[in-house]
């Protein structure tokens, strides 16, 4: 049994058919990536698991549970984080506070500070801000911090959405190494991200989106080196 499991999901934003039947799975332990082209259906993919968007149609199973139909604080506690598109950090608050939010549905204490030093330890930068306002930290510091956020409600999935996006390229070297060692210390990865080289370089496998559909899917290196994904999304 896949970890999740995605079955004909059929989603609208008004009258626009977002996403139109589309199917896909997730194993325990993968990196798996969602490729394609601005307007594909990515961020309402991870938006439609995550419970932000409702599905008019189809199923989403998480260890074998039907969570079509559960509300996002739900999901939090059930296992999967959302690191959304753009970071979203409260800007006015601490990084501290920011990280503690992430911890919301969690009651033991002891746990909690447990999970705080392993994030300090995984970002550094972090522990060296943790008076700062979030605002203040530069984009590649913000999306520490929202991938901190999520790490802090334990997640065994954790969905990240356009990881890169608007970071320098020193920044986006490390972003990637990080989801590696977060893959590495046991969390499953679903990553939507425009940069699909990089995508491809660390995933196990991927999926291609265009209008809603799943056009192509398979082993993460063999689409890094196919040549219809070279040209139409590696610039190749």
């Amino acid at each position: 049994m896949a970890m999740l499991e995605v079955t004909d999901l059929h989603v609208y934003y008004g009258v626009i058919h977002a996403l139109k039947g589309l199917s896909f799975q997730v194993e325990k332990g993968e990196v798996v990536a969602l490729i394609g082209a601005n307007g594909a259906g990515k961020t309402t993919t991870l938006q439609t698991l995550t419970g932000i968007l409702p599905a008019k149609r189809g199923k989403i199973l998480f260890e074998g549970q039907d969570i079509t139909k559960v509300p996002a604080h739900k999901i939090v506690e059930m296992g999967i984080a959302h690191v959304p598109e753009g970071r979203r950090v409260f800007s006015q608050l601490s990084v501290y506070d920011n990280l503690r939010l992430g911890a919301f549905t969690r009651k033991d204490k002891v746990e909690i500070e447990e999970s705080l030093s392993m994030i300090y330890r995984r970002f550094p930068r972090l522990e060296e801000r943790k008076n700062q306002k979030a605002g203040t930290l530069s984009g590649g510091e913000q999306q520490m911090l929202a991938m901190g956020r999520a790490l802090m409600s334990r997640p065994r999935l954790i969905v990240m959405d356009e990881p890169s996006m608007g970071l320098s390229p020193i920044y986006v070297n490390e972003i990637f190494d990080i989801i590696k060692v977060v893959s590495e210390g046991g969390t499953t990865v679903l990553l939507v991200e425009q940069n699909a080289k990089k995508a491809l370089s660390i995933a196990n496998r991927a999926y291609v989106l265009e209008t809603g559909n799943i056009i192509m899917e398979g082993d993460a290196q063999q689409l890094l080196h196919d040549e219809k994904v070279q040209k139409a999304y590696l610039g190749e």
